[in-house]
């Protein structure tokens, strides 16, 4: 009989203890709107949570920030008068604010009558001279397309009229052309392969040596391409990069297939900031420096560091450093008789 009493009281400590620890973890949604065509930026402009009694008004400056926001999935909303509203989908984590950035357009409204008129703004390239074949996707798309693995080039595979050589590369084939055909810029710059294990004359790799949490949204175009990008025949990868939170520093840490991963970025002084990635193998460190015999032919080592630092002179003047470096190395072993 006291047995029965004392396990009847420990499932209804256990059934209150589990009511009470479940606890909301918030951050924190920042973000700048600016007019597409002038590229002025909006104060006064609102920006709300859908449903979520949360919003804020951008500051003189066009800057706004959402605090005590619950973490997860959320849409946010941008619109201020005379102006269409832009919606965004974002995954806030507990690990950092998020960013945004709003580039909405003015209406269009004439006497007598009331023009509507909508457009997808993930299929709306950054670079206005591309009209045609061109698409901006986001770092949110990243982690959400399937078979992406936290690599824009896999990402780019789930395109129409795209496919990818082999489930072990992520070489892009735009309309049955060679892969050789694709053009990768970074901030402007342009760069023969950001991949590792990369073969001489290629474009791709087994593993890219791009880190999604040092990307922005970006451009990828599949033919009919401004003329400012050169000879290449099939496509761009035209990459931007982004920049550090200016308010506070953050951290970041996690581990994946794409290997043992530690970040940081925050204010380096007053006008300016900093951001830096830095990535490790995760099979190098269980194999060579655990000592786990996974009986594998060859261990692929692989290490890369991303870095920008941003520096504000005035409102018509910023001076960008984007740094990437990495190296690779596999032995394959053979077997003796």
């Amino acid at each position: 009989m006291i047995g029965q009493i004392i396990i009847s009281l420990l499932f209804v400590f256990l059934f209150f203890g589990n009511a009470n620890a479940e606890e909301v973890i918030f951050q924190d949604i920042k973000g700048i709107v600016i007019d597409k065509q002038t590229q002025q930026r909006i104060a006064g402009a609102s920006v709300q949570i859908k449903n979520l009694k949360k919003g804020a008004y951008t500051k003189s400056n066009g800057e706004f920030i959402i605090k005590n926001v619950p973490v997860g999935r959320h849409q946010v909303v941008a619109s201020f008068i005379s102006y269409e509203p832009m919606l965004s989908n974002i995954v806030l984590s507990s690990g950092k604010q998020a960013f945004l950035t709003f580039e909405i357009e003015q209406s269009l409204l004439s006497t007598g009558e009331i023009i509507v008129s909508a457009k997808k703004n993930n299929f709306v390239a950054i670079n206005e001279s591309a009209i045609v074949s061109s698409t901006r996707f986001s770092i949110d798309d990243v982690e959400r397309f399937a078979g992406s693995r936290s690599d824009p080039a896999k990402m780019a595979q789930n395109y129409a009229g795209v496919v990818g050589a082999s489930d072990e590369r992520n070489d892009i084939i735009i309309r049955g052309g060679s892969p050789t055909e694709l053009l990768w810029r970074i901030d402007g710059l342009d760069i023969p392969n950001p991949n590792h294990f990369s073969t001489q004359g290629s474009t791709g790799g087994p593993i890219s040596a791009l880190n999604v949490n040092f990307l922005d949204n970006s451009d990828f175009m599949t033919g009919a391409f401004p003329s400012e990008y050169g000879d290449k025949l099939s496509g761009v990868f035209d990459l931007h990069t982004r920049k550090g939170n200016k308010d506070k520093y953050e951290y970041l840490g996690q581990m994946g297939f794409n290997g043992f991963e530690f970040g940081a970025e925050g204010p380096a002084n007053e006008n300016a900031s900093f951001i830096i990635n830095y990535r490790y193998s995760f099979l190098d460190f269980i194999v060579n420096t655990l000592g786990v015999d996974f009986s594998f032919a060859g261990v692929p080592e692989y290490q890369d560091v991303s870095l920008k630092y941003d520096w504000t002179i005035d409102e018509k003047n910023i001076v960008s450093l984007t740094g990437i470096w990495g190296k690779s190395f596999i032995d394959i072993a053979t077997s003796e008789q």
